[in-house]
């Protein structure tokens, strides 16, 4: 198990890169087993690597739904080799050995376990290792679409991501959106000839300062939030600007219908351009991804808490691949090793013990619900 999880963060897949490498050295660890692996190999360089363990059919299935993309080391200077994939002082070192390459060896592990102590399964184990997540969920897009038809009836899905062990059953959502302001060049010496486009984008940045996105709060997740975090414009020193863009992050909580806040965001400028004829502002989607809740007083949802922590669902601010499952009205719980804490940042790592802990919640988990 471990040597699999060295060997996913020696596979570097950064979106540049792509999954293809990561998604052979996951099929590569089950070649030898009674299970049906697919690498599923799409635009050159992206993949994903399905794996199904088939039983009698008695019993529901559960699905298991990791991600084998990285975010890019940064450029921040690390302590070590980014995807060297080293073992030290009881950790594994390397960009996404915690987010999520130690789930996915986890889960990988305890399917091979359960099949080596021969144990009768009486639902099948699926198992998604998709690309993109930290992108555009390109591979759990493609799941959905091109391979959920196929498959048995499910009891639950388990999403294997860092959480520490906490049991999070709703995360919010994301909408990014660009706000471009139009504006008319002209030669910087003569500016009154122009409309300066990144001057009425100070206009609309201001106006936005303290707006507020009006939606109640979620009970455990507070308000929606929204960030301004890029702006792009202007050509040249001596030119005037025709175009101004920012883009905004917003987080949308569950609940929380994406088109009425553009729509408020659209108020906001047309506003503006009432006060000013010259003012002008268009509004466009880069992502749109919806917020994940489970029902918490579902009998899945309480039966993972007995078998595993014994600690109720949490809630969390971040979003993963669940949003895209739950059209499927199916109980989801992300719920794997290491810490949130370490993603995205220099000097990513997991402790091999939580590694370890997690394949046995996860044997836990398939005996209780397939056998």
């Amino acid at each position: 198990m471990i040597n699999l999880l060295k060997n996913l963060v020696k596979a570097r897949s950064t979106a540049d890169v792509g999954e293809l490498q990561a998604a052979k050295v996951l099929a590569d660890y089950f070649e030898n087993l009674p299970v049906d692996v697919n690498v599923d190999n799409f635009d050159g360089n992206r993949a994903n690597c399905n794996v199904r363990v088939k039983s009698t059919g008695e019993k529901p299935a559960l699905l298991f739904v990791a991600h084998i993309d990285v975010v890019p080391p940064g450029d921040q200077q690390w302590d070590f080799e980014p995807f060297a994939g080293i073992e030290q002082d009881g950790k594994v070192l390397g960009r996404g050995s915690a987010d999520m390459k130690a789930g996915v060896a986890a889960t990988a592990a305890a399917i091979s376990e359960i099949l080596a102590e021969g144990t009768e399964l009486k639902g099948d184990i699926i198992f998604t290792a998709a690309a993109g997540e930290e992108t555009d969920s390109c591979g759990i897009l493609r799941f959905v679409n091109n391979d959920f038809d196929t498959l048995p009836p499910l009891a639950g899905i388990i999403i294997p991501e860092p959480t520490g062990f906490d049991i999070v059953t709703a995360h919010r959502g994301i909408l990014w959106l660009k706000i471009t302001t139009k504006g008319k060049t002209a030669h910087g010496s003569m500016p009154h000839e122009g409309i300066n486009a990144v001057v009425h984008m100070a206009t609309l940045i201001n106006a936005l300062k303290d707006f507020k996105i009006d939606y109640p709060a979620h009970p455990q997740m507070g308000d929606c939030t929204m960030s301004i975090n890029q702006v792009h414009g202007g050509n040249a020193t001596n030119v005037i600007p025709d175009n101004c863009t920012i883009n905004i992050d917003i987080r949308p909580v569950p609940g929380q219908p994406h088109q009425d806040i553009i729509g408020q965001l659209q108020s906001v400028c047309d506003k503006l351009t009432a006060a000013d004829k010259d003012f002008q502002a268009e509004i466009h989607i880069d992502r749109s991804v919806g917020a994940m809740e489970s029902d918490n007083n579902s009998e899945f949802i309480k039966d993972f808490s007995k078998i595993t922590t014994g600690a109720g669902p949490i809630t969390v601010v971040y979003t993963t691949d669940a949003s895209h499952l739950t059209d499927l009205n199916i109980p989801i719980t992300i719920f794997g090793p290491g810490e949130t804490s370490v993603c995205h940042k220099p000097n990513e790592f997991v402790v091999i013990e939580e590694v370890q802990k997690a394949k046995e919640y996860y044997k836990k988990i398939i005996k209780h619900y397939l056998t």
